[in-house]
């Protein structure tokens, strides 16, 4: 298969994988349950599991390890996203500190951008300058990354009791689920690194990032638009997914009879 080829098909790769990735970051279902209502063990095993879900977090990390090959720099990178992740994600929590996770989440799919666009040597070749300082960056996104994880903790409503405790075991979750992640990566980048198709296959790899950062982001601030100006788009909160989708759903689905939450005057249309 051609350079070509290999591009559209990880483009198409990207678009497939656009509604997973956008709903990936947050937290939802059984997860959010044991956050309520489970101890630190449920905490460390649903930190785990939102880091190995969490396809912007590892989108990022994938960027980052892309062209590490020692040991030291990679434990020394991914300790600066660490401890920058971490900082947030408990010092946000415990002081209440908030913001619209919607927008948090567009800054985490433009660290994927960026990343991206670093390892095609973006800023070189088309912004005519030197690409910021590397370790600096990753700890400046490691601190949004945790941030946007700790605000969509507060929108559950965590217990007070023991918060602490749940946290520490919550964020050691979110780790041991990291360094799993980073084995795989190394061991993929470390199996292209040496081949003839590892030019080809940075270019592909590291354009897919920018790509799906982009739609990743256009995703969020979509998703920012509806929750902060839901009268202007005419579509109900609850219903929202059914709302856009009303068109193409025949007639006679279940999905067509009225539901209980629904905006009043979207069911009368």
């Amino acid at each position: 298969m051609g350079r070509q080829g290999m591009q559209r098909w990880c483009l198409a790769l990207a678009l497939l994988l656009l509604p997973v990735s956008a709903i990936a970051h947050g937290i939802h279902g059984v997860q959010a349950k044991a956050l309520l209502f489970g101890g630190p063990t449920a905490y460390f095993k649903a930190g785990a599991i939102h880091m190995l879900t969490g396809y912007d977090h590892l989108l990022f990390l994938f960027g980052v390890m892309f062209f590490l090959t020692r040991f030291r720099d990679i434990v020394t990178f991914i300790t600066a996203f660490t401890v920058g992740h971490s900082i947030t994600l408990i010092g946000a929590t415990l002081y209440g500190v908030q913001a619209n996770y919607f927008l948090i989440d567009a800054v985490i799919a433009i660290s994927v951008i960026y990343k991206g666009l670093d390892n095609l040597d973006g800023f070189q070749r088309w912004f005519k300058m030197a690409s910021p300082n590397l370790l600096g960056v990753v700890f400046g996104f490691g601190l949004i990354h945790g941030f946007g994880l700790a605000t969509r903790l507060q929108a559950i409503g965590l217990p007070h009791e023991g918060l602490v405790t749940r946290l520490l075991a919550f964020n050691a979750g979110v780790e041991i689920g990291q360094i799993v992640a980073l084995v795989v990566m190394a061991a993929v980048l470390a199996a292209f690194r040496h081949s003839k198709s590892f030019a080809p296959f940075t270019a592909v790899a590291n354009t897919m990032l920018v790509v799906v950062g982009s739609l990743l982001f256009l995703a969020q601030i979509h998703a920012y638009a509806h929750t902060t100006y839901p009268d202007e788009f005419g579509f109900s909160t609850t219903n929202h997914i059914l709302d856009h989708f009303s068109n193409d759903i025949p007639a006679g689905d279940d999905l067509t009879k009225p539901q209980p939450n629904a905006d009043p005057q979207q069911q009368s249309k």
